[in-house]
């Protein structure tokens, strides 16, 4: 049995309780299902011309903290996918970016208080200048079979997936490097 974090109805205020047929909350005044769905978040992905990619860690504020991850944040409730990986960039890296091709979109289970999907963006970058910022104290260049110890389990799915995709190209990541 899960958890149930809400009481009551979003619509007429009556009491949830969770639906014998599915694990979801419904309203037993007026049977609307109060859905609790993933968060969206974004992340960025950057190489540099030796095919290293920026990491940033993560500031002693926040969750994770002094741990390393691909610079990323939430989709704010009104704002393109893409257009929130380009503020995550800017905010977290201090670089303007414009984003290509999804690389990977991933369920991140990590975090028990609250499930996310994640979508993996390769990014351009256009200007700037690398400083950390925001939710992250420091930002470096790291090889991707190489990284520091990451927060996130999907960070590093997504960095053996990149190391896949080139050794399928026929790039051997000793070759770019």
């Amino acid at each position: 049995m899960r958890e149930q974090r809400l009481f009551f109805c979003y619509k007429c205020g009556g009491k949830l309780a969770i639906s014998e047929k599915r694990s979801r909350l419904v309203c037993s005044a007026c049977a609307a299902v109060s859905y609790e769905n993933p968060v969206v978040g974004v992340a960025g992905m950057v190489f540099d011309a030796k095919g290293r990619i920026l990491l940033v860690r993560r500031a002693p504020s926040i969750d994770y903290a002094g741990l390393w991850c691909i610079p990323c944040g939430y989709v704010e409730y009104d704002e393109d996918i893409r257009v929130a990986v380009a503020r995550e960039l800017k905010e977290e890296t201090g670089l303007v970016v414009k984003p290509g091709e999804v690389f990977a979109v991933h369920s991140n289970f990590h975090n028990p208080k609250q499930h996310t999907v994640g979508i993996w963006f390769l990014c351009n970058v256009i200007s700037g200048s690398v400083k950390a910022g925001d939710d992250a104290d420091k930002a470096q260049w790291f090889y991707p079979g190489d990284p520091p110890e990451l927060a996130f389990p999907t960070d590093q799915l997504v960095l053996s997936d990149w190391i896949g995709r080139l050794n399928k190209e026929g790039k051997k990541i000793f070759d770019i490097i």
